[in-house]
Parts: C-alpha cells; sequence; structure tokens
C-alpha cells in the first residue's frame, strides 16, 4: 500500500494486547500509547482500570474534525486492501469488510470516549521525537504501526531520535510491526536496535500471536540492563 500520508486507523484493546503480548503485570503499569491516533485501547484498558496515557499530534483536533479525517481516507485504505490482500493474512479477519467494520467499532468507541483537545490528561496532543513527560514518566511505552511501518515517510534519523526519546520516558519500549507499508523488513530496524545498545539497554525480538500483514507477527522491545 502506497499512502499519501500517516493516516488515521485505530486498532482495538484486543489487538494491542495480541500485538504487544500484553500481560497482566505490563497493564498494571503506567503505559504511554504513543501514536495511538483513534484507536479504541485508550478507553478500553481504561475501563478495565489501567493507567494509559495517548499521544498523537491528532488531538490537537475536536472529535467531529478527527471524525471526518477518517471518513476521508477510508475509501484509500479500503482500496489499498482489495489490491493487495495477498500481503495480508486473514485469519483474525474474514476479509475486508469484516476488518473495515472492526476498524470503524474501534474508532467509534475512542471518539465516545475522546473529549477534545486538551480536555484530558489521558489524550496529549504530541509527537515524536519530542514528548512532553519527565524522565522515566512510564513503565512502558507502546508504539503501533509508525515507527518501521512508515519507513519511506521518517527516515532513519527520525527513528534513531523517536527510539531514543521513547527510552527516555519510559523503562521499557516495545515498537510493532518490524515492516513496512509493503510487508518489507524496515531498513531502519539494526540502527533502532544500535541506538538501544549505545544507551545501554538490551534489544529482543519477539515473535507475537497476530499477524495480519504477512511477515508482520513480531515486535521490538527495547528493555532496560540485566
Amino acid at each position: 500500500m502506497q499512502l499519501r500520508d500517516i493516516v488515521p486507523w485505530g486498532r482495538s484493546f484486543g489487538e494491542y494486547r495480541a500485538m504487544f503480548a500484553l500481560t497482566g503485570a505490563d497493564l498494571s503499569g503506567r503505559i504511554l500509547g504513543c501514536a495511538d491516533g483513534p484507536a479504541s485501547f485508550n478507553a478500553e484498558a481504561t475501563a478495565r482500570g489501567a493507567d494509559v496515557v495517548s499521544v498523537d499530534p491528532i488531538y490537537a483536533l475536536a472529535a467531529e474534525d478527527i471524525e471526518r479525517r477518517i471518513a476521508a481516507v477510508r475509501p484509500e485504505i479500503e482500496a489499498g486492501l482489495h489490491a493487495h490482500r495477498e500481503r495480508f493474512v486473514w485469519t483474525h479477519f474474514d476479509g475486508v469488510d469484516e476488518l473495515v467494520a472492526a476498524r470503524l467499532d474501534s474508532m467509534a468507541r475512542f471518539l465516545l470516549d475522546y473529549p477534545g483537545p486538551g480536555a484530558s490528561p489521558r489524550y496529549r496532543a504530541a509527537r515524536l521525537p519530542d514528548l512532553p513527560f519527565s524522565d522515566g514518566a512510564f513503565d512502558l511505552a507502546l508504539v503501533s504501526h509508525l515507527l518501521f511501518s512508515y519507513s519511506d515517510h521518517l527516515d532513519a534519523n527520525a527513528h534513531r531520535r523517536a527510539a531514543a526519546e521513547l527510552m527516555r520516558v519510559a523503562r521499557e519500549v516495545r515498537i510493532f510491526p518490524l515492516v513496512d507499508l509493503q510487508a518489507r523488513p524496515s531498513p531502519h530496524l539494526e540502527l533502532v536496535c544500535a541506538t538501544a545498545d549505545a544507551a545501554g539497554r538490551q534489544h529482543r525480538i519477539d515473535p507475537v500471536d497476530y499477524e495480519f500483514q504477512r511477515g508482520g507477527n513480531r515486535m521490538l522491545r527495547l528493555m532496560p540492563p540485566a
């Protein structure tokens, strides 16, 4: 798929839990969802008692403006899914229609929970590589479908700076998936791992029980030193 820009397209709590292999212990800590966009992860996790803060530049917009943006990008995304069905694994969803319905449901949950710009500390308008948090503010930072996914949009330096900033604000960082929008291994993975090494962190690539893009069933963990 070739998208003109980074688009708002949200995933559910269940998908986050599978993509990032989240355990009960993970969900008991303070969590940062970076580039969450209109995902329902924050709303659903908060309803379960979790402590989640989501960050995305889109939170500078009112809910109705985000809803209009979702409607504007939907045809492009649907067309791309139909044109490139072979790049995806259709085990979690029966087809494009079911997938789009699930995404729209997740985004509707987000819109019901999202109160507008600056109205909730759970939704902060900000973007990498400059996050408005103190060092070590979070136990876990999750990055879904931004780094590595948009390897053609975000260059090597952007990935390096983003990784350094995420490690500054969180004890552990998890990034999913490790392939770009064409389901190719990201050329920036090695650099991000080297950035973690230089910061004295461990890095590890783990398989997860989730695959939609073919080959997109692994996450990167940047962890404290042993």
